[in-house]
């Protein structure tokens, strides 16, 4: 693919007067193909609006490639930060430098899709029945050459992204914040998940003091609320329709609440609504 792009977007010398001849592809499985390159082939009428269309796009293409090249990533920061995980100022110094960066790699993300379009609709007239593939490039050479600067944008792309650590590394410390921030319900930052747990647990052995005295329990007007308190007695040996019915609301519970997989869950949680 290198030899390939660079045979079609390399500068001609005043020697080749606007005209290159093509590397042959004859690594023993390629035949030895030689065509004579224009390179200041332009596009035919048919071909024009083909080729705007594409040079719009590669256009782009530089300035993205320029992007990733400057990219330096937020390696201090997230380290100071995994470092003092407790000090809210430095997780928040990270993530605001985290949160600009990552929003600069959706634009390269959704320009690759854009240039995925590009290529597509190139190919499309490239690799169209009646010609073959050489007379294809030899007649439609403008459009070729987009071709091989598409080929030459991929592979510097992928060059600049493999080598650059830090674009893999932000992007990590996003997603587990963002995990992170779900476990802590960030719509309420007021409201502690360490708190929670604490209350959650709290009114479970209220409930279960109340269905153990007697003079508490005659007071509940619903069935419903004393087969809620009955959990505890489910795992105890509890039979019949009290069961039961526990077993449907311990099943609301086990197929409703959205994080009991996560990693945040207390194992205790997990195992109390893990199906008998």
């Amino acid at each position: 693919l290198t030899e390939l792009s660079s045979g079609f977007t390399e500068a001609g010398t005043p020697e080749t007067r606007g005209h290159r001849a093509a590397p042959g592809l004859s690594s023993g499985i390629y035949p030895q193909i030689s065509i004579r390159v224009q390179l200041d082939a332009q596009p035919s009428l048919s071909e024009t609006a083909l080729w705007e269309e594409v040079n719009g796009v590669l256009l782009e293409a530089r300035v993205v490639l320029q992007q990733l090249q400057e990219y330096r990533g937020a390696g201090d920061e997230i380290r100071q930060a995994i470092q003092s995980p407790s000090v809210q100022g430095v997780q928040e110094k990270a993530w605001s430098a985290v949160v600009p960066l990552v929003g600069k790699l959706k634009t390269f993300y959704v320009f690759s899709q854009k240039l995925e379009g590009s290529l597509r609709l190139l190919l499309g007239v490239l690799t169209s029945s009646g010609s073959s593939p050489t007379q294809q490039l030899e007649q439609k050479q403008a459009l070729a050459r987009q071709f091989a600067h598409i080929l030459h944008f991929t592979l510097r792309f992928d060059e600049l992204k493999m080598t650059n650590p830090a674009i893999q590394n932000d992007f990590s410390y996003y997603r587990r914040t963002i995990s992170r921030m779900r476990i802590n319900n960030l719509a309420n930052p007021d409201l502690p998940i360490e708190n929670t747990t604490d209350c959650l647990s709290t009114m479970a052995s209220v409930c279960k003091v109340m269905l153990e005295t007697p003079e508490y329990r005659t007071r509940f007007a619903s069935e419903e609320t004393v087969l809620f308190c009955l959990h505890e007695r489910l795992h105890q040996g509890a039979e019949g329709s009290a069961a039961q019915q526990c077993g449907g609301l311990l099943n609301a519970l086990r197929y409703t609440t959205k994080h009991l997989n996560d990693e945040a869950t207390s194992k205790q949680i997990k195992t109390m609504l893990q199906p008998n």
